[in-house]
């Protein structure tokens, strides 16, 4: 179990929605399948959002990260 931060899920999400996972570089082929495994869970556990949401979250996440 992993507890992540809604901003992260959806700043997440949104980037394993657009990227070509055939494209992304693995050295094996377990990191791929993790990867598609968390898309999945996340599509599962991530209400419907608009692009509204998905800036809000991203600057949440970048506002954090600067704060520390």
């Amino acid at each position: 179990m992993l507890n992540l931060w809604t901003a992260d899920a959806v700043v997440l999400f949104d980037w394993l929605m657009s990227v070509d996972l055939d494209q992304v570089p693995v050295r094996h082929l377990a990191q791929k399948q993790a990867l598609m495994g968390l898309l999945s869970h996340l599509d599962r556990s991530i209400p419907s959002y608009t692009a509204t949401d998905i800036e809000y979250a991203r600057d949440l996440v970048v506002a954090r990260d600067a704060d520390a």
